[in-house]
């Protein structure tokens, strides 16, 4: 039997500090998201969201998408990518029109989006994307579709995503130079948001904690729109720089630790417990280890004391980062981690002692053809980015004239061309 016919491929590439990842995956005839392909590698060319070395990164680039298209059977020319550096930035932002109580049609829902691109202000900053999120009928919040409703006032809730122009246009050229384009550039707190959160958490108020390889994002979700966000220039790296350091080790060495052996949480064994540094066929070359006996172990006890103490640190920022963007009281009752760092065993019930608050890993969904080993928070983000994809998000920026769409299909020619490269700019 031949599988369901797919309509729409949608490529994505994430381009973490860790690792570069790339999925394909198709939007059936049915509606149905359906993942044809996805892969990862090692980053190259990347540190804390920003490219250090074009080329390497461009390579990883181009290897990770053509593992992925290798699995699916197929090929995409254009993807989106998710970032979670580049000095991301969260706006939220309200406009209004007159609409003299009268049945709301499809031509003042555009008039108001239209509006809404006058109070964007991104400061010499690039927007990643404004998008409309809540309606409000004369004040009253949560309507989905105002159209055919009446109201004296209409207005609409914009949720803009900022970042800095250079290391955006930096990533998205890694990405053009291995020969694809760009659709858009999507802030990972939002793709994300997509994967792990369900709609009521996002009504009642969460936080949602990206806790990455070099860049911890802390996002405030409430009332169905992300409202505030700050980043941390610490991740899941930092605790593997502060094993390296504690044990005179290699880096790779300390990573295969923290992953393997690793907890944030302590048991009375640890003490009795030793662990190898070296892994299976591994050569011992160098000095030994500090603290570690003549067969090359080291108390299990030691290494789980090296992870809490940086955890701890790196809790101290997410929590201070918390209080800077409001999230206390009713509103500040959930957080959910997610990303690579999240992986740690033990994290939920260290960072839900740390925080006082309660706190889930954040996982992404499982999708039809979604890999089990990309099934975790370390691929959230990328999941996430094709759902945004599916999802067809409205950006006011390519809201044309009423009745007519500004899009990749609406434009052509010269115009068109001026017009998305003013977009690109804006």
């Amino acid at each position: 039997m031949t599988g369901p016919r797919i309509d729409r491929v949608i490529g994505a590439v994430n381009l973490g500090s860790f690792r570069v990842s790339a999925m394909l995956a198709g939007i059936t005839e049915t509606g149905e998201l359906i993942v044809l392909g996805s892969a990862h590698r090692a980053a190259q060319g990347l540190k804390r969201g920003f490219v250090t070395d074009m080329t390497a990164a461009t390579y990883a680039v181009r290897d990770a998408i053509e593992r992925a298209e290798k699995i699916a059977q197929t090929s995409v020319d254009t993807v989106l990518i998710g970032t979670a550096g580049a000095g991301l930035a969260s706006q939220v932002a309200h406009v209004e029109i007159d609409v003299s109580g009268r049945r709301i049609e499809q031509d003042d829902i555009d008039h108001l989006l239209l509006a809404g691109r006058d109070v964007i202000q991104p400061d010499g900053r690039l927007v990643l994307h404004a998008q409309p999120t809540h309606y409000t009928l004369d004040g009253a919040h949560g309507v989905a579709n105002p159209r055919g409703l009446h109201a004296e006032r209409l207005g609409v809730d914009i949720h803009i995503m900022l970042a800095d122009g250079a290391p955006v246009r930096n990533l998205t050229e890694a990405v053009q130079n291995a020969h694809l384009k760009v659709e858009a550039v999507v802030g990972s707190p939002v793709a994300a948001g997509h994967a792990c959160l369900n709609a009521e958490e996002r009504d009642l108020g969460v936080a949602l904690v990206e806790f990455g390889g070099d860049v911890t994002n802390v996002a405030v979700y409430a009332g169905g729109m992300l409202l505030g966000l700050a980043s941390i220039p610490l991740g899941s790296g930092d605790i593997t720089d502060a094993i390296a350091s504690a044990f005179g080790i290699r880096r790779f060495q300390a990573e295969r630790l923290k992953c393997v052996n690793g907890s944030a949480l302590a048991s009375p064994s640890d003490h009795r417990e030793m662990i190898p540094v070296h892994g299976p066929g591994e050569e011992p070359s160098g000095p030994p280890a500090r603290h570690a006996d003549d067969a090359g172990r080291i108390p299990r006890a030691e290494l789980v004391s090296v992870i809490t103490g940086q955890l701890g640190r790196i809790m101290e920022e997410i929590n201070r980062a918390l209080k800077g963007l409001g999230f206390t009281g009713q509103r500040g009752q959930q957080v959910v981690f997610t990303g690579g760092g999240a992986e740690l065993v033990g994290l939920a019930d260290f960072a839900q002692s740390a925080l006082g608050k309660p706190v889930r890993i954040g996982r992404p969904p499982q999708l039809r053809g979604l890999p089990e080993t990309h099934a975790k928070p370390g691929f959230a983000t990328l999941v996430g980015l094709v759902l945004h994809a599916a999802s067809e998000p409205v950006d006011i920026r390519k809201i044309g004239p009423p009745g007519q769409a500004a899009d990749g299909n609406g434009w052509s020619g010269l115009v068109g061309r001026i017009y998305h490269a003013i977009l690109e700019y804006f």
